[in-house]
């Protein structure tokens, strides 16, 4: 897989409070541009998801895929492909959550490969616009 791209933004709320929000993935079309559908099919001890089905629609990927999920606490969490779709054939991605003077810096990467052909600058600012959309969305909806 190729080089991830990653982005960050500094939300005003503590760590628990927003991995609260990034946790419930079913809510994630309210916020989440792109996000069409989720289910959870499995929680892991804590009751925070391990794996799901996400419908997603985000320029050129529209897909359905199984995705398993590995929390670290409040700190963050990583996400990985487990059952491919029509056009993404891999996935990874991951929040990492850091406090700062009464915020909380949230950093977000992904990597994503498609049956689509795409050269890397193409790929690269597709997956930034998922990531920028996904952060201003996930701050709005935790500040409001």
């Amino acid at each position: 897989m190729a080089d991830r791209t990653s982005s960050t933004i500094v939300i005003k709320r503590g760590r628990p409070e927003i991995t609260e929000v990034i946790a419930d993935l079913e809510g994630y079309p309210e916020w989440a541009g792109g996000i069409r559908d989720v289910e959870v099919l499995e929680a892991s001890a804590d009751g925070r998801p391990a794996r799901v089905r996400m419908t997603i629609d985000a320029g050129p990927i529209k897909d359905t895929i199984g995705l398993s999920y590995d929390w670290d606490g409040d700190e963050g969490v990583r996400w990985t492909l487990v059952e491919k779709g029509n056009v993404v054939t891999s996935l990874r991605g991951s929040y990492r959550l850091e406090e700062r003077e009464g915020a909380t810096e949230v950093t977000y990467e992904l990597a994503v490969d498609s049956r689509i052909p795409m050269i890397g600058m193409v790929k690269r600012r597709g997956e930034k616009m998922i990531i920028d959309s996904a952060l201003k969305g996930l701050k709005r909806h935790v500040e409001r």
